[in-house]
């Protein structure tokens, strides 16, 4: 029971992830088609919240994961 129980966690683990990335490529692609739409700079979508999640998760992750390791 207990196999079971520690293989459910390890899923969830991989997949609440895979969601988040999901539903934030999916709302910055919004804004992305939101910006051609009006005829806004290109780097109009990077400075809304999804391109700004992504652009934190891109320049943090790998420091944190240097800070963790060490």
């Amino acid at each position: 029971m207990e196999k079971d129980v520690d293989t459910l966690a390890t899923i969830v683990r991989i997949i609440a992830p895979l969601v988040a990335a999901i539903l934030v490529g999916n709302w910055f692609m919004s804004e992305i088609k939101k910006a051609r739409f009006k005829g806004a700079p290109w780097y109009q979508a990077y400075v809304s919240i999804p391109g700004l999640l992504i652009i934190l998760a891109v320049l943090l992750l790998p420091i944190i994961l240097w800070i963790i390791k060490t």
